[in-house]
C-alpha cells in the first residue's frame, strides 16, 4: 500500500521543554492587537476565566492565526486560567527567552605564549599586515620586527632610519598603519611624523617628514573612507594638550604636493606643519583644537561615521573631549566630559555607537557621545586603574586591562563581566604601560610587556553548516530531476543537487512574511505546491513562476499542515474540520477557490494529515485522535479508527460519534498517517509522547502499537520507505531512528502487539527539532531527507549513517560517499497545461 506522505505534531497540554518552545514560537508571532484579542476573551466572559477546551477554541477563532495545538500549549496546566494567569505566564516565557538570548559563551583560550623581541627596547606598536598576512612590530628604539601571523615565527628585523636625530636618540612615541596607501606613519620625540613605504620590507624606505610641530606627537590614528579611498584622516595627539587632524584628499596619488625639491639625507621630502596650516597644499589641510591643555593627549581617535575626533588625557576636566567638525568648516564644536582620575584610554564601537573609557578610578565607563552629563554605565569590577580598553566589534564585547595584570571580558547589553584572566601575564620590574592589540579575523590577543610579547589565541568555533537561514520546515525529492527541494520559515524554497548537496537556486519571500509549513509535488515532477501561514497554496513552475493562488484560508490567515494531490482533486487541510478541496476544473483562473468536500463534517478536531492510496482509498487524521477512512471518488466516510484498545467498547456505546467521557484521553494525540506493506497492518500513524501505532484498515482495528521515543519530547515525526521495509521515526532533540517493519505486525491476532520491532541505527544528525523526513530512491541507493528547526537538511543512508548536510563546504565529500558522479543534468522544463497540473 502506497500514500503520500505529510505529518504535523502536537504535544500532551502539560507545560514541558517542548510546550515552551511552542509558546515562544507563538508568541514571536502575535503583535498588541493578537494580545487585545485574548483579553477581550476573559472580558466578555461572565466568570473572566475559561476552561481549557474553551480557551482553545476562543483563542483559535478571535486571534485567526496560529494553531489549535499552540493555543493548547499557550494554556496553564491547571484546570482554568483568567486573564492575570495567562499574562504571567506569558511574562514568564519572555523573561526566560531574555535570559537567554543574553548568555554569553565564554572564550577558550589557548595556553599563553611569550614572544621574545629581537631588541631589548619595549614594544610601542603592533600592527596587522593584511595584504601580506604578518604582524608588524615596531620598539621604542625603532625597530621593526616582520611576524608570521599563523607561527608568529619572526622573518625579518630592520631598523628605520631617521637622520635627524642620532641613532641613540631616536625615539618612536606611536606608529600607525597606512592600509590605502602600503605606508606606516611613525611618531619621533624630535617633533616629528616620519612616513615610511613597506611595500619593500627590507628597506622601509622613508618617503617624507612632517616637521615643524610644536609639541611632540604622543598618540596617532588614521581613518580611510570605505567609500572613497583617497578621502583618508590623520590624527595626532601631542604632549602639549592638542589634537590636530590632516586630511587628505587624493590619498593614494600623494599625501602632500611637492612644491620644492627640498630633501634630507634620507632623500626624504620635508612637509613643514606651518605650510599644511596655510593652506599651500590642495590635497591636504588641517583641523585643530588644543581642550586637553596644559594635559598629554594619551589616546586618539577619528569617529568616521559622527566626523568628530575623540582623544582622552588623564587631566580629570579633560578627561574625554569629542571635536566635532562643523560641515563645510575648518572649526571645530569641542564637548568635554569629566571623570574624577582622569582616562588612559579610549575605543569606540561602530555598531552600537558606544565610547568606552578605561579609567584611572578602576573603572570602565561607557559613553553615548552626544551625552555629556553622565556616562550611560560604569562597569566595576577592577581594583586598579585601568589602562586599556578594546571593542569587539563583531560582537557586543568589551575587553579591558588593568594596572593589576587582570584581563576582563564585559558583555555590553548585559553589562557583566563575562570572563575574568589573570596570574598569566609576565611578572615585569618597573612600570609599565602594555597596550592591547585584538586580530578579530584571527583570533588573536597580543600584550606587549616591555620587550616581551604575549599571544592568547582563542579556539576557533567550529561553525555550523546551516542549509538555510531559518529553519527548515519540509523537504522533498524530486525523481524527475534528481533534485532536494526544501523551505523555511521565512517563506524560502531551495533547490539542490542530490549528489553534491549544491545549491542549485533559491526562491525568496514565495509567500511574502508569511512561514511555508508544507509543500508538494504534482505527480509530473514539473509543479510545486507550496502552503504558507498565510492561507494560501502556491502553484509554481520550476522557474520560480507562480501560476496559480489557491485560496484555502478564504482570505484568512490560518496554518496549513498538509496539501495531498488525488486524482481529480487537491485536499488542503490543518485548520478546521473539514477537509477544504480543490477540483482539477476550476484551475482556469489566477486566483482558484475552493469546492464542497461532499462528505461533511465527520472529525470533531481540525483535519491535521491525510493519506492517498489509489485507486479510491483516502485516510485522514485530527487533532482529537480519531482516524477516518474515506472513499475518494463518493467522498464518503467508510469507517473510523480509535488510537486505543477500548476503541470497540466506545463504539459500541456511541455509535459514530466521539462524546463518550472514557475517550477523552485521545485528545491530545495528533494522527500523521502513511503506506504500510500488506498484510494485516496497513497502515501506521504517530503522533504525541513518542508513540507509533499500526492499524489494519479492513479490520478496522488497531494491531500494533510501541513507543519509539521515551521522555518528554512531545510529539514525533515519521516516514516509510517505498518498499514498506524501513519506518523512520525523529523527536525534538533531533534523533532519528531507523526501524525494521518489514515483518511487524503481518500475521493477524486478537490483541495489539507491543513489542518493539528491530531497532536499526539510531543517530543524530541535527541539533534541534527535526520537522520533516522523506525516504527516496535515488538510483540504486535508498536514502533520507530530514529537515531541522536548526537550519539543517541532512542526508543520510538506510538503515541509518549520515552522508552530510546541503551546503556544508566540502562538496566533494557526499559525491564519495554516495558512490555516484558528479554531474549535472541540464533539464529543460516543458509547459504544461492546467489539466496536466496533476495526474
Amino acid at each position: 500500500m502506497h500514500t503520500d506522505t505529510h505529518f504535523t505534531s502536537l504535544t500532551s497540554p502539560a507545560v514541558t521543554m517542548g510546550t515552551r518552545m511552542e509558546v515562544a514560537q507563538l508568541e514571536s508571532r502575535m503583535n498588541a492587537e493578537d494580545y487585545r484579542k485574548l483579553q477581550n476573551l476573559f472580558l466578555v466572559s461572565a466568570s473572566r476565566s475559561l476552561s481549557r477546551i474553551q480557551f482553545i477554541d476562543l483563542a483559535w477563532s478571535s486571534v485567526g492565526h496560529g494553531s489549535k495545538e499552540e493555543y493548547g500549549f499557550l494554556f496553564d496546566s491547571k484546570e482554568c486560567i483568567d486573564w492575570g494567569g495567562l499574562c504571567s505566564f506569558l511574562l514568564l516565557e519572555l523573561s526566560n527567552k531574555f535570559k537567554n538570548s543574553k548568555t554569553v559563551s565564554a572564550p577558550c583560550w589557548k595556553p599563553p605564549r611569550t614572544l621574545t623581541c629581537p631588541h631589548r627596547d619595549p614594544v610601542q606598536k603592533v600592527l596587522y599586515l593584511q595584504s601580506s598576512g604578518q604582524y608588524l612590530t615596531v620598539s621604542k628604539g625603532g625597530n621593526v620586527g616582520l611576524r608570521d601571523v599563523e607561527d608568529m615565527s619572526l622573518l625579518h628585523t630592520h631598523r628605520l632610519q631617521n637622520s635627524t636625530v642620532a641613532p641613540k636618540d631616536l625615539w618612536v612615541t606611536d606608529v600607525v598603519l597606512l592600509q590605502n596607501v602600503d605606508k606606516i606613519a611613525v611618531g619621533f620625540t624630535s617633533k616629528e611624523v616620519c612616513f615610511y613605504d613597506f611595500v619593500c620590507e627590507k628597506t622601509f624606505s622613508c618617503k617624507c617628514k612632517l616637521q615643524g610641530l610644536n609639541f611632540t606627537p604622543w598618540c596617532l590614528d588614521y581613518w580611510v573612507d570605505p567609500c572613497n579611498p583617497d578621502q583618508a584622516v590623520l590624527t595626532i595627539g601631542d604632549i602639549g594638550g592638542r589634537v590636530s587632524a590632516l586630511y587628505f584628499t587624493l590619498a593614494q596619488i600623494f599625501l602632500f604636493e611637492r612644491f620644492s625639491l627640498r630633501t634630507d639625507s634620507d632623500s626624504a621630502d620635508i612637509i613643514l606643519w606651518d605650510d599644511l596650516a596655510k593652506g599651500k597644499h590642495r590635497s591636504c589641510y588641517t583641523v585643530t583644537h588644543q581642550a586637553h591643555a596644559p594635559g598629554w593627549v594619551r589616546k586618539v581617535r577619528y569617529l568616521g561615521s559622527l566626523e568628530a575626533f575623540v582623544s582622552c588625557s588623564i587631566a580629570p576636566q579633560s578627561s574625554m573631549v569629542i571635536g566635532w567638525r562643523d560641515k563645510e568648516s575648518t572649526s571645530l564644536r569641542i564637548t568635554t566630559y569629566s571623570t574624577k582620575g582622569g582616562v588612559w584610554d579610549v575605543d569606540f564601537h561602530i555598531g552600537l555607537g558606544l565610547l568606552a573609557t578605561a579609567g584611572v578610578d578602576h573603572h570602565v565607563l561607557l559613553w553615548n557621545p552626544c551625552v555629556t552629563s553622565e556616562p550611560v554605565c560604569a562597569l566595576g569590577g577592577h581594583t586598579s586603574p585601568v589602562i586599556a580598553v578594546c571593542f569587539l566589534q563583531t560582537k557586543q564585547q568589551l575587553l579591558s586591562y588593568s594596572k593589576d595584570k587582570v584581563l576582563c571580558l564585559w558583555d555590553v547589553s548585559s553589562q557583566l563581566c563575562t570572563h575574568r584572566l589573570a596570574g598569566v601575564f609576565p611578572n615585569i620590574q618597573g612600570d609599565t604601560h602594555p597596550f592591547l592589540f585584538l586580530n578579530e579575523e584571527c583570533q588573536h590577543l597580543v600584550l606587549s610587556f616591555n620587550s616581551l610579547l604575549l599571544l592568547l589565541e582563542s579556539k576557533r568555533e567550529e561553525k555550523k553548516t546551516c542549509s538555510h537561514e531559518h529553519p527548515v520546515t519540509c523537504v522533498l525529492y524530486n525523481s524527475r530531476f534528481r533534485q532536494v527541494v526544501s523551505s523555511d520559515s521565512a517563506s524560502s524554497v531551495i533547490f539542490w543537487l542530490t549528489d553534491t548537496g549544491q545549491k542549485v537556486k533559491q526562491f525568496h519571500r514565495c509567500h511574502g512574511d508569511a512561514e511555508i509549513s508544507t509543500m508538494a509535488l504534482d505527480g509530473t515532477q514539473t509543479r510545486l505546491f507550496t502552503a504558507g501561514a498565510d492561507g494560501e497554496v502556491k502553484v509554481w513552475d520550476f522557474n520560480g513562476r507562480c501560476l496559480h493562488r489557491m485560496n484555502a484560508g478564504l482570505g484568512r490567515a490560518v496554518r496549513i499542515s498538509q496539501v495531498l494531490l488525488l486524482k481529480r482533486s487537491i485536499l488542503v487541510m490543518g485548520w478546521e474540520r473539514n477537509l477544504t478541496v480543490f477540483r482539477l476544473h476550476s484551475f482556469l483562473q489566477s486566483t482558484v477557490e475552493p469546492c464542497e468536500w461532499k462528505g461533511g463534517l465527520e472529525h470533531r478536531g481540525a483535519v491535521l494529515c491525510a493519506a492517498f492510496q489509489p485507486p479510491q482509498t483516502l485516510v485522514t487524521g485530527s487533532y482529537h485522535g480519531e482516524i477516518i477512512v474515506w472513499n475518494s471518488s463518493t467522498e464518503k466516510a467508510l469507517r473510523k479508527l480509535w488510537p486505543h484498545d477500548e476503541g470497540e467498547d466506545c463504539k459500541k456505546q456511541q455509535g459514530a460519534t466521539f462524546n463518550d467521557s472514557s475517550c477523552k484521553h485521545i485528545q491530545t494525540v495528533s494522527i500523521s498517517i502513511s503506506a504500510f506493506p500488506s498484510g494485516a497492518a496497513d497502515l501506521v500513524s504517530c503522533g504525541g509522547s513518542g508513540t507509533v501505532r499500526l492499524w489494519s484498515t479492513q479490520r478496522g482495528r488497531l494491531v500494533g502499537q510501541f513507543t519509539a521515543h521515551e521522555g518528554e519530547l512531545g510529539s514525533i515525526v515519521m516516514a516509510v520507505s517505498p518498499c514498506g521495509e524501513y519506518l523512520t521515526t525523529a523527536d525534538r532533540k533531533g534523533t532519528v531512528k531507523i526501524w525494521d517493519v518489514k515483518y511487524y505486525c503481518l500475521t493477524p491476532g486478537e490483541g495489539v502487539n507491543k513489542e518493539l520491532p528491530k531497532l536499526l541505527s539510531s543517530f543524530h544528525p541535527h541539533l534541534d527539532h527535526v520537522t520533516h523526513l522523506e525516504m527516496c530512491l535515488h538510483g540504486d541507493k535508498l536514502l533520507l531527507l530530514s529537515a531541522s528547526s536548526d537550519c539543517s537538511l541532512a542526508l543520510s543512508y538506510l538503515p541509518g549513517e549520515t552522508v552530510g548536510l546541503f551546503g556544508q563546504v566540502n562538496k566533494c565529500t557526499q559525491v564519495q560517499r554516495l558512490g555516484l558522479r558528479n554531474t549535472t543534468c541540464k533539464c529543460v522544463i516543458k509547459s504544461l497545461s492546467d489539466e496536466d497540473i496533476v495526474q
